[in-house]
């Protein structure tokens, strides 16, 4: 498995030609590679500042974002590692606060390539492992690592400890790897999702979570048993009121927070887990207010991000234009949710061809004015007939996203969705680049 990735430095491009390059070896998972890899170049997992894991099927890398924004409103340096990125491979490296620069970044790739000859590692790893000495050699008060995929097997799980763990939503996502037949994991398909996410849990480090059905609640708790970490569950170790404001409480006491600023319900819920993930760590002291400041900043583009005036947006006129990077049933009820309080969309949709097509369609079905498919950018994408069993609507194909809005008719408000990638395209042509 392997990303797509472009730099208009040279510097940057020939090392990500080469990052390209590599794929997963059919048939080998597990993590010696990556801590081989590590070993070549000093095990730089072992020497970065506190870290604040998180794995979760949704949510994630939004709770990484409040995590963030909440350490920075404290005034601490704050390393954060996300994936993936939108537009620019540099998204994924985040150095005291600011994207990771052109020539530090060709260094470090090509360092982890070079150390890696012979191990066939692939992009996930040498991604991981750059990340690793960037943070390791940059001093910080705090590091926000997001997992790639899954939990257990992700190339970051090979960091000895943490300051706190996380699992924000759990759903199905990726069932190829994260439901692959294995001896010694449960069965049941979200009990085993629970497992693979839980497993990032380490020994003696708070492991802090959303409520989950039952099934895949008990998976949550025989995991954190199994590894020795103390499990800090939504319902049972904190909890959190949401209505005009977030009502948070703990054993420690009762805080009242601000909404977010990022819209959708599920924003706040996120925001909550951040909020317990902090409080449920020794590493840094964050005050109420700087939480709230952060809760209130937090940024996370494509994410139900209503795209400003640019390039793009310009061929829809006065309507609104929603950019979201779902593409899974859950992150279709959380868009549903938002746009129930909207006005009815036209949908541009670019899915790739392993995620489900309906997973957008059918919680979004009565609130759909249309139906326009796209590719999704450098990848294999659902064709127009894929769509056409789950909906109703005449499914047309366009081979653009300006091509689409174009022809969209006049009234409507606009949701472009189904891929970070088709949404970091729609960003760079809209000119708003992430930073």
């Amino acid at each position: 498995m392997k990303d797509f990735a472009i730099s208009e430095n040279p510097a940057v491009q020939a090392q990500l030609d080469r990052l390209g390059a590599l794929s997963l070896p059919s048939g080998r998972l597990g993590l010696d590679t990556v801590r081989e890899l590590c070993a070549r170049l000093g095990d730089p997992q072992n020497a970065l500042p506190p870290v604040f894991h998180v794995a979760g099927t949704n949510g994630k890398g939004s709770t990484c974002s409040y995590l963030r924004y909440m350490l920075e409103a404290e005034g601490l340096t704050v390393h954060s590692a996300t994936k993936p990125h939108l537009v620019r491979y540099n998204e994924r490296i985040r150095i005291a606060g600011k994207l990771i620069e052109d020539d530090l970044l060709a260094a470090l790739l090509k360092e982890v390539l070079d150390a890696g000859a012979g191990l066939d590692p692939s992009f996930f790893e040498v991604t991981t492992v750059a990340t690793f000495l960037a943070y390791a050699r940059h001093p910080a008060d705090a590091c926000v690592i997001e997992t790639g995929l899954g939990g257990r097997l992700d190339a970051t799980n090979v960091m000895p400890t943490a300051a706190v763990c996380g699992i924000a939503t759990l759903g199905f996502d990726h069932e190829a790897f994260l439901l692959a037949p294995e001896e010694g994991v449960p069965t049941e398909p979200l009990a085993r999702i629970a497992f693979e996410k839980a497993s990032i849990a380490k020994p003696g480090v708070p492991l802090v979570t959303m409520a989950y059905p039952q099934v895949a609640a008990d998976s949550v708790a025989e995991t954190a048993v199994c590894i020795g970490a103390p499990l800090i569950m939504r319902g049972r170790g904190w909890d959190a009121l949401i209505d005009s404001t977030i009502h948070y409480r703990d054993e420690q006491g009762d805080l009242t927070l601000p909404l977010p600023a990022l819209p959708g319900e599920h924003q706040a819920e996120n925001a909550a887990l951040a909020v317990a993930m902090i409080r449920h760590q020794t590493a840094v002291s964050v005050s109420l207010a700087a939480m709230g400041k952060g809760i209130v900043d937090a940024r996370w583009p494509a994410r139900l991000q209503r795209l400003g005036v640019g390039p793009l947006t310009a061929l829809a006129g006065e309507r609104t234009v929603w950019l979201d990077g779902g593409h899974n049933p859950d992150a279709g009820r959380a868009i549903a949710r938002h746009l129930a309080s909207q006005p009815p969309v036209h949908l541009i949709m670019g899915m790739l061809a392993n995620k489900d097509p309906s997973a957008i369609l059918k919680p979004l079905a009565d609130r759909a004015l249309s139906l326009s498919v796209v590719p999704a950018p450098g990848h294999d994408a659902h064709k127009p007939d894929d769509f056409a069993p789950f909906t109703s609507l005449p499914v047309r194909s366009y081979a653009t996203v300006p091509e689409a809005l174009a022809a969209l008719p006049p009234e409507g408000d606009v949701l472009i969705v189904g891929s970070l990638y088709l949404a970091g395209e729609v960003l760079r042509l809209n000119n708003e680049i992430p930073d």
